[in-house]
């Protein structure tokens, strides 16, 4: 069975991806084809979730068992678990988080199940339109470094017009000698 499986970005609204992907593929496969589709890295903390319909996560897809910190739920692991295995209704929702760190992700959904495509084993890319958000959030207003501290100190007080000594009121400071 081939899955047709659509990914949007509530981030980017214009960014659409659809691939073609074996039901007998691994979650692995499919998270390697969208780093690729991307042009994102692997990074520690990247995972699917399964959603119900109103998207609300109902089971977890690790990229490795390190992950893991309940140990009471059912570890599923990328590389072990066939996208068939979760993955069988056409409106079948899911989601992958690609910036763990910001807990950025995109939106799933097995849109379309069809017999007897020839596709690549590792799947492929059917459709993309715009362009992929940043993988990984950059502050614009960054803290300044010292160096461009000590460079904006310089120029307040040692500019061109200098210090006159007599714009300095010694009275103002309530120094006794």
């Amino acid at each position: 069975m081939t899955l047709r499986i659509t990914l949007i970005s509530q981030e980017n609204e214009d960014f659409v991806l659809e691939f073609k992907i074996d039901a007998d593929a691994s979650f692995a496969d499919l998270h390697h084809l969208i780093l690729r589709s991307c042009g994102f890295e692997e990074a520690h903390g990247q995972r699917f979730f399964i959603c119900d319909e109103n998207w609300r996560p109902i089971q977890r897809i690790l990229l490795s068992d390190e992950e893991n910190v309940n140990i009471d739920e059912d570890v599923y692991l990328m590389s072990d678990t066939d996208l068939g295995e979760f993955l069988e209704d056409e409106g079948q929702r899911f989601t992958y988080r690609f910036d763990p760190e910001d807990r950025r992700m995109f939106l799933l959904e097995l849109t379309e199940t069809t017999f007897g495509d020839k596709i690549p084993a590792e799947g492929m890319l059917t459709r993309k339109h715009g362009k992929a958000p940043s993988q990984y959030l950059v502050n614009e207003e960054e803290a300044p470094t010292q160096t461009v501290l000590a460079e904006e100190l310089e120029e307040e007080f040692y500019g061109e017009d200098g210090f006159e000594e007599e714009d300095l009121d010694m009275e103002g400071f309530d120094i006794l000698e």
